[in-house]
């Protein structure tokens, strides 16, 4: 059975890999949401001549509890992701860690699978592993929306994907990883 997680875990995650870069290289969902500003330049000049240290950071500032200064709410907000070594960088150490990333999480869905052992058929056991997607999806990216102001378009596609990406993944576990044999064992009944 190890040996079946462990190949519904690679394949699964190869495909699940496979399905982020389809689905933002060619189908553009990656982008959904996302704008380039309008005058980019004073805004990136103005960083660089603010900004020396790569960070996530949130502007107004605010303080423990969220409090923003009185003189800035009304204000614009946000938050950023600042890398001051500047862009276009070779992305692919990215990509291997997205790589590992997908096949660790296909492993943990294959290996999950595996200790469902009431779920004997073919589309009950994908359906489980899709379910796994959509808790991903909304751990994550509906957190992201209601706490960060990610637009709801983004969110809604990015929960999509991983519903998606899981789907693959549990075609892929559904055909490999079988459930477990029940082992019913007899409680004896208590006297009244």
């Amino acid at each position: 059975m190890a040996k079946r997680i462990l190949l519904a875990g690679v394949l699964g995650g190869i495909a699940l890999f496979m399905w982020g870069g389809l689905a933002h290289m060619v189908l553009g969902l990656g982008m959904v949401g996302i704008q380039n500003l309008p005058q980019p330049q004073p805004v990136m000049d103005a960083l660089k001549a603010s900004t020396q240290q790569s960070g996530f950071y949130f502007f107004p500032p605010a303080d423990a509890a969220g409090k923003v200064a009185p003189d800035k709410v009304g204000g614009p907000y946000g938050i950023m992701i600042y890398q001051a070594a500047g862009a276009g960088a070779p992305m692919t150490g990215q990509m291997l860690t997205e790589c590992a990333l997908d096949i660790v999480m296909a492993l943990f869905a294959a290996f999950v699978l595996s200790l469902a052992s009431g779920l004997t058929g073919f589309a009950s056991r994908v359906g489980f592993v899709t379910f796994l997607g959509l808790m991903v999806g909304l751990m994550t990216n509906v957190q992201y929306w209601n706490w960060y102001g990610f637009p709801l378009n983004y969110t809604e596609v990015a929960v999509f994907m991983d519903i998606v990406g899981f789907l693959i993944v549990g075609l892929i576990a559904a055909a490999l990883v079988k459930p477990s044999a029940q082992r019913i064992t007899a409680v004896p009944a208590k006297a009244a």
